[in-house]
């Protein structure tokens, strides 16, 4: 079976694992730490290199679930307009697009529509650009990924009764697969 592999980081990589581990067409999520170059964000003009930074590696079959309905899963749990520390890292070139062009979408989503060959906006309710949401999600191509030990691995499989900051179940539920 042909497989390809994407990176998340943000919140707490044990909560992603449990997330990802039940979506139809993931064959494998594993928990480790991530290093990147060329890392960029729609708030820091820089790129920057990242190195051990807590995140999952997902497998999945491509066939069965699209790259662009993960990282959909990804942004239902954690709010890309809020820093905090949520990534995407690809390892391979063929993905670079298809992960630019939904954070594209992601990063405008609630901007000012264009403005008419007339010069005018109708109904825009964002045309002031300080109410405009920024999108706080760091994107680059995958140097290194480490898996934690076996024993950090489905943490929250292993102990249910560990509290999470998302609910789990409320959040399973609404993505309806």
């Amino acid at each position: 079976m042909y497989t390809k592999k994407i990176y998340f980081s943000g919140g707490n990589v044990n909560e992603l694992q449990e997330i990802f581990r039940d979506v139809p067409g993931v064959v494998n999520v594993l928990v480790g730490t991530v290093a990147a170059k060329n890392v960029r964000s729609y708030v820091e003009p820089e790129p920057q290199t990242v190195e051990n930074i807590s995140a999952v590696e997902i497998e999945f079959n491509p066939k069965r679930r699209d790259l662009s309905v993960l990282m959909d899963v990804l942004f239902n749990a954690l709010n890309p307009y809020v820093e905090n520390n949520l990534g995407v890292y690809y390892s391979s070139g063929e993905d670079e697009p298809q992960v630019e062009l939904h954070l594209n979408f992601i990063a405008n989503r609630g901007k000012q529509p264009a403005v008419s060959s007339a010069n005018l906006t109708i109904n825009d309710p964002n045309s002031n650009p300080k109410f405009s949401r920024k999108c706080f999600v760091r994107v680059g191509r995958l140097t290194n990924f480490v898996a934690a030990p076996e024993d950090e691995q489905n943490l929250l499989q292993k102990h249910p009764e560990l509290s999470t900051d998302i609910d789990l179940t409320k959040l399973k539920t609404s993505l309806r697969f």
